[in-house]
C-alpha cells in the first residue's frame, strides 16, 4: 500500500547540511520513494539551495503573518522525490547556517523562523496553501519542524502525525515573549503542554502532539524515557511510551561499500577482506606517516570531538594506548581543547599517533578500510553511523552499549563467538576503566586470526541498508495515516 507523505526537516542533503538529520532527511525519504511511496520533502530555501534545484516550477505565493511564503517544486537529485524549497528571503536568505550567523551565534529570531516555517507546514499538510496534493502523513523531524504538531491539531480530517526525535538534547527552547509573538493557543501554556520550566519547547509541542513519536534506535528510545538521558524531558516521554518506537537509522551501502569505494588503496569483499585490509592498512599508515607495520594494532577514530563523543576518555587513556603499543588514526574537529591535545599528541608520537583536525571525506574511508578496530566511546548515541560503517569494511567497532551502539553491534560474549553472531565489543562505563576493557578485549580477540576474521565477516553480512529502516517506518505510517 502506497502511502503520500511530506517529511519535513530544516536540513536536507544535498540542499543543506549542518549534521546528521541532513543525511537522514535525505536517505530516508530516498529510500521510501524507491518503495513506491508519495512524498515531498519539504525545507528551507537557504542561500544557494534553490539554484540546486533541478526543474524547478514556483507555486503561488503564500501569505502568512505579514510575510510572502514562495513554495519551489523539482528535483535535489536523479532518482529522488520530490522536493518543496520553502522560500521566503526575510527568514532563510542569510550569510551564515541554517541556525547560526558567520561567527557561530545563534540567530536571535530563530524561535521566529522556524515558528512560521512551522505554521506553514501546518497550511501545507492541511490543503489551505492552494496546493492540491495532500498528506496522508507529516512526518515532522526535531525541533524546527515541531510547532505543525500545534497548528495541524486543530485542522479537521487532518492527516496523521509523526515525530522523530534525532537528538533529545536540541530542543528549542524560547521564552514567553516569543511564544506570544508567534500567537500560540494561549490555553497551551501549562506544563503538560508547551511550557517547559518557565520557557516554551518547539520539541515539547511535537512529543505531546504528535500522533506517534519515533527515535532513531530501540536503546535510545528506553534511555530518553530515564532521568539520566532524557534532558528533563523524561516524565513527557514516559507519559507517551506506548506512542513512542525506536527505529535506528540506516546507512548508504553504496557509498560506503569496500567493493566499489573510490577511496581505498584496493576493494575488497568479504571473499577478500584479509588481503584488501592488508593493503588499506599500509596505505594508511603511508598516507598519515605512521610506522608501516602489519603487526601494529590500528586504531581508527572518526568525527566530533565533544564531551558526548567521549573525546577526552580517549585522551585521558593515551598513557594505556601507547604502554600497549596501540596506533591511532583519527580524522576530525570539535572543540578547541580536544584539537589541541590531539595534535599535540601526533606531535610527541609520529610514528604512533596521528590526528588530522577538520574533515576529509577520502581520509575517513580509508580509515574505516584500513583501521584494525573502531573506537566510539560515547556517553549517549542516539544511532551513530560509523559503528556500521565500520562493520560493513570488516573493522571492528569497540563501543560503548548506549543508544544505536548497543542495537547495531553484538558483542562478542562466549555465546555469540560461539554462534558466528559476534561483531564488536561493547563496554559498559563511560570511564577510562571502560575504554580500556574493550581494547584490552579487542587486543585478545586479535590475537587469535581465526576468531578475527569470523568477527569480521559477521559484520560485513549485516544489513544496515536504509530500506530496512522504511520498511519500519511504512509499518508506523500505516498505523497514523487518514
Amino acid at each position: 500500500m502506497s502511502h503520500r507523505v511530506l517529511f519535513a526537516a530544516a536540513e536536507a542533503v544535498p540542499l543543506s547540511k549542518t549534521g546528521g538529520l541532513a543525511d537522514v532527511a535525505h536517505a530516508l525519504p530516498r529510500a521510501l520513494h524507491a518503495l513506491g511511496h508519495d512524498l515531498r520533502v519539504v525545507t528551507p530555501a537557504y542561500r544557494g539551495t534553490r539554484e540546486r534545484l533541478v526543474g524547478a516550477r514556483r507555486h503561488p505565493a503564500i501569505m502568512l503573518r505579514g510575510l510572502a511564503f514562495t513554495i519551489w517544486e523539482g528535483f535535489a537529485e536523479a532518482g529522488g522525490p520530490l522536493i518543496w524549497l520553502v522560500d521566503c528571503p526575510e527568514l532563510f536568505l542569510r550569510d551564515g547556517a541554517p541556525y547560526t550567523d558567520t561567527l557561530g551565534r545563534e540567530y536571535p529570531d530563530n524561535a521566529w523562523r522556524f515558528g512560521l516555517f512551522g505554521e506553514l507546514l501546518a497550511l501545507l499538510a492541511g490543503g489551505r496553501a492552494g496546493i492540491t496534493w495532500l498528506p496522508e502523513v507529516v512526518h515532522l523531524n526535531d525541533w524546527h519542524t515541531a510547532l505543525a504538531a500545534v497548528w495541524l491539531t486543530r485542522v479537521t480530517g487532518r492527516p496523521g502525525i509523526a515525530y522523530t526525535i534525532h537528538n533529545l538534547a536540541y530542543q528549542g527552547n524560547f521564552p514567553r515573549a516569543d511564544f506570544d509573538r508567534l500567537g500560540l493557543p494561549p490555553e497551551l501554556w501549562h506544563h503538560e503542554a508547551l511550557e517547559f520550566y518557565g520557557q516554551f519547547s518547539f520539541m515539547k509541542a511535537g512529543l505531546v502532539m504528535a500522533d506517534a513519536l519515533t527515535t532513531v534506535s530501540p536503546t535510545y528510545a528506553r534511555e530518553i524515557q530515564t532521568p539520566a538521558f532524557g534532558e528533563r524531558m523524561d516524565g513527557v516521554l514516559r507519559r507517551r511510551a506506548e506512542s513512542l518506537t525506536g527505529i535506528a537509522n540506516g546507512i548508504d551501502v553504496d557509498i560506503w561499500n569496500p567493493a566499489t569505494d573510490p577511496h581505498l588503496a584496493l576493494s575488497y569483499d568479504a571473499t577478500s577482506v584479509v588481503a584488501g585490509k592488508r593493503a588499506n592498512k599500509a596505505a594508511l599508515q603511508r598516507r598519515l606517516g605512521l610506522v608501516e607495520a602489519e603487526d601494529v594494532p590500528l586504531l581508527g577514530l572518526i568525527g566530533r570531538l565533544a564531551w558526548q563523543k567521549g573525546t577526552d576518555l580517549v585522551l585521558q587513556a593515551a598513557p594505556w594506548i601507547e604502554e600497549h603499543g596501540i596506533a591511532i588514526a583519527m580524522v576530525g574537529s570539535g572543540d578547541r581543547a580536544s584539537e589541541q591535545a590531539f595534535a599535540d599528541w601526533t606531535r610527541r608520537l609520529p610514528g604512533q599517533v596521528a590526528a588530522r583536525i577538520g574533515y576529509d571525506e577520502s581520509l575517513a574511508h580509508l580509515i574505516e578500510a584500513g583501521a584494525d578496530f573502531f573506537l566510539m566511546p560515547s556517553r549517549y548515541e542516539p544511532c551513530g553511523l560509523n559503528q556500521m560503517y565500520s562493520q560493513r569494511y570488516g573493522t571492528v567497532p569497540v563501543v560503548r552499549r548506549t543508544g544505536g551502539l548497543a542495537d547495531t553491534v553484538v558483542d562478542a560474549s562466549a555465546a555469540s563467538l560461539a554462534d558466528g553472531t559476534a561483531t564488536g565489543v561493547l563496554f559498559d562505563y563511560a570511564d577510562v576503566s571502560g575504554v580500556t576493557w574493550g581494547l584490552t578485549r579487542a587486543l585478545e580477540l586479535m590475537r587469535d586470526p581465526q576468531v578475527w576474521l569470523e568477527l569480521q565477516l559477521a559484520a560485513m553480512r549485516q544489513d544496515f541498508s536504509w530500506v530496512r529502516a522504511a520498511s519500519e517506518y511504512v509499518t508506523l505510517y500505516e498505523r497514523v495515516g487518514t
